[in-house]
């Protein structure tokens, strides 16, 4: 309702009593008031005045539904001392919180019905379509509909900001969620007005920081909702949403929900947008810590637009969250064979050597642990990253440097060649010292070593300079770093290999020794790299092999050993298990002298027959059941599920590991 008269603040009580007449009087009367409420100066006098407050409380309160626009006047009077904290408490002694939240709830179900009525009737002309009464009928319909639908827009929108204002007190904001208004939020997403749109991702945004009104996000399948939006011809719609998803993205969920509803796509599209590149790439960069969506961004023109940004970057330091993206795509072999087109890798090289960016570095490790052709182009760039292995180098770099290296299992690569003329044996050898460098770098230089002693002659230079002993010196001061036990005992593993290193292994040095500690660790990397060491050592030296073959039948048979070894018969229990007595099987000499109590694969070994010394080795126990060989270095066998099992890899190391996140668990059942 329009009015032309100008409200005077001294005509307050003609206005008040306006509020106890008819609803026409009543809604001119909120209307001159809210002119003057609009005014921020009139503020404090019209908070003097409780019986015009308190009117304008009872009026909506009682007469809310019987005129939308009365209801939206005096709502957005209270709105207008909800700007200014000082007015929430006049707001929460009325109740009006509690009464927006009522007519938003009503209004949303009225919008229901119209709709459902208004398809009704589409449908019956769609059924019959030359009857031109039902035709009339429906554009009525259709009219009235978008009157009320733009007026209950404007109640809506001044209520929801009201109780966006209210917010501000995390208490208040709980009692909202209390009453479901987060449910009502997501329902108003499907309206097509923008102004009212910015309002609820905004108040959707707020409160999507706390776990328990995500839930309720997830619920309600916002993704699906906020989709549509994006992108849209509104700017500050877009943005707002945008941040929104950014919020939500922090959900395994809800990212395994984005990619399905088909956002990467469109995110990528917005990549090349100024106004929303930076919160487009922090979700995508969210999205791509997923390692199951990291292959999606080769489909689309994601790569080829974050490559030219990495070259046109003109600051020393790329920015975190581009760079951080890059290093996680960085970690999908299809995502590295489009980063390396063309000359990817030769820029991206020349840049991160000119600045000497460690972030930068990493990405390019993360390129060089691929397989194939891509892990061949590093042959030329060898000798540049060898020459940054100094004590001069920022030692983060250095890091990443010989990550990059130590990946480089290329087999024409010379890398006694690269030793000599770096001079990095002496560097590799000073870093093992305990307390030498930090963890991260001593633990690169270890992997370091475990990928150079691949070569024969590499091996044999490092084994005369006295590595092999501060490899199990710094054994013994990591003992209890699994990642650091794993990959020096990889060296061992890598060093049995090759006849010089070998016999300063098994004869000069008690790694042997460390390495039956080892058999029985809790880490399962460990055994496997221990068993298939320890394999080669038996082959090699008897004397090992019946130390090996002792302590695994020790291992296997441990609790019928200690049972046998600690009961204490009594005479009447000496002859239970026939007419020997059972010390002889105990104590007269080695319990690995009699085959006769072993099985074969077959049954019973014969008494008389020798026991092979790798009769061990060729079949584990899994739960007491033999169930299949292990495959000896260098040979391929078939594990204990009939699968051929080929070379020992290199460990995996806790390099880029996450931590799990929460258990994934999918909506689409919703």
């Amino acid at each position: 309702m329009e009015i032309d008269e100008v409200a005077n603040i001294n005509d307050m009580d003609e206005y008040i009593e306006l509020l106890y007449e008819d609803i026409p009087d009543k809604v001119r009367g909120s209307a001159l008031i809210l002119q003057l409420a609009r005014n921020p100066d009139n503020l404090e006098e019209l908070l003097l005045n409780e019986t015009a407050l308190g009117a304008l409380a009872r009026v909506l309160r009682e007469d809310w539904k019987q005129s939308v626009e009365l209801a939206t006047n005096i709502i957005y009077i209270f709105f207008c001392f909800s700007s200014f904290s000082q007015f929430h408490g006049l707001i929460t002694h009325y109740k009006i919180g509690a009464l927006c939240m009522n007519i938003i709830d009503h209004e949303l179900k009225r919008h229901e019905l119209w709709q459902e009525e208004l398809s009704k009737k589409k449908k019956a002309v769609d059924e019959d379509p030359e009857n031109q009464t039902l035709r009339k009928d429906y554009e009525k319909t259709f009219k009235k509909y978008q009157g009320l639908v733009v007026k209950q827009e404007q109640l809506l929108r001044v209520a929801l900001y009201l109780l966006l204002n209210l917010a501000e007190d995390t208490r208040t904001e709980l009692k909202m969620r209390n009453k479901n208004i987060v449910h009502m939020l997501v329902k108003a997403l499907d309206r097509d007005n923008f102004e009212l749109l910015i309002l609820v991702v905004s108040f959707l945004k707020k409160l999507s920081i706390f776990m328990e009104n995500k839930n309720d996000m997830v619920e309600m399948d916002i993704v699906e909702k906020l989709v549509k939006m994006i992108p849209c011809e509104h700017e500050d719609l877009l943005n707002i949403t945008l941040r929104l998803l950014l919020n939500l993205s922090f959900d395994t969920g809800l990212r395994n929900k984005m990619v399905q509803v088909g956002l990467l796509p469109k995110l990528t599209a917005l990549l090349g947008n100024e106004n929303y590149k930076q919160i487009a790439m922090c979700v995508l960069y969210h999205i791509s810590m997923d390692d199951r969506f990291k292959s999606m961004f080769a489909y689309t023109d994601c790569i080829p637009q974050l490559m030219k940004m990495l070259f046109e970057c003109s600051d020393e330091r790329i920015d975190l969250e581009l760079i951080s993206f890059c290093i996680n795509l960085a970690a999908n072999k299809r995502n590295v064979q489009l980063i390396c087109e063309g000359n990817g890798l030769k820029m991206l090289m020349k840049r991160a050597l000119k600045f000497k960016d460690p972030l930068l570095m990493k990405m390019i490790r993360n390129i060089s642990q691929h397989d194939g052709p891509t892990k061949n182009l590093f042959i030329d760039y060898v000798g540049d990253l060898a020459a940054q292995i100094s004590n001069d180098e920022e030692e983060e770099f250095v890091i990443e440097c010989l990550g990059t290296l130590a990946n480089l299992t290329i087999p024409d690569l010379d890398w006694e060649l690269v030793l000599k003329e770096y001079k990095l044996v002496p560097y590799l050898k000073d870093k093992l010292k305990p307390g030498a460098a930090e963890d991260d770098l001593v633990l690169e230089v270890v992997i370091m070593i475990g990928t150079v002693s691949m070569d024969d002659s590499c091996a044999a230079l490092l084994a005369k300079s006295g590595i092999i002993p501060a490899l199990i010196e710094l054994l013994n001061a990591q003992q209890e770093d699994d990642e650091f036990v794993c990959q020096i005992i990889y060296v061992f593993y890598q060093m049995v290999f090759h006849q010089a290193t070998r016999d300063v292994i098994i004869k000069e040095t008690q790694a042997p020794a460390y390495l039956i500690d080892l058999m029985h660790d809790k880490n399962n990397e460990i055994r496997k790299v221990c068993d298939n060491t320890l394999d080669i050592i038996a082959e090699y030296d008897e004397e090992w092999a019946k130390k090996i073959q002792s302590e695994k039948f020790r291992w296997h048979n441990s609790q019928w050993l200690e049972m046998v070894e600690s009961r204490q018969m009594d005479e009447s229990e000496q002859y239970l298990y026939g007419d020997d007595r059972i010390e002889p099987y105990i104590h007269e000499g080695d319990i690995l002298e009699r085959p006769d109590l072993f099985y074969s694969s077959d049954g019973l070994v014969a008494s008389e027959g020798a026991m092979s010394p790798d009769f061990f080795n060729d079949y584990h126990l899994q739960n007491g059941d033999v169930v299949g060989q292990h495959s000896f270095p260098g040979s391929l066998g078939m594990d204990g599920f009939g699968q051929s099992v080929g070379i020992l890899g290199r460990p995996a190391t806790a390099y880029g590991f996450r931590p799990d996140e929460p258990y994934y668990y999918g909506y689409g059942s919703r």
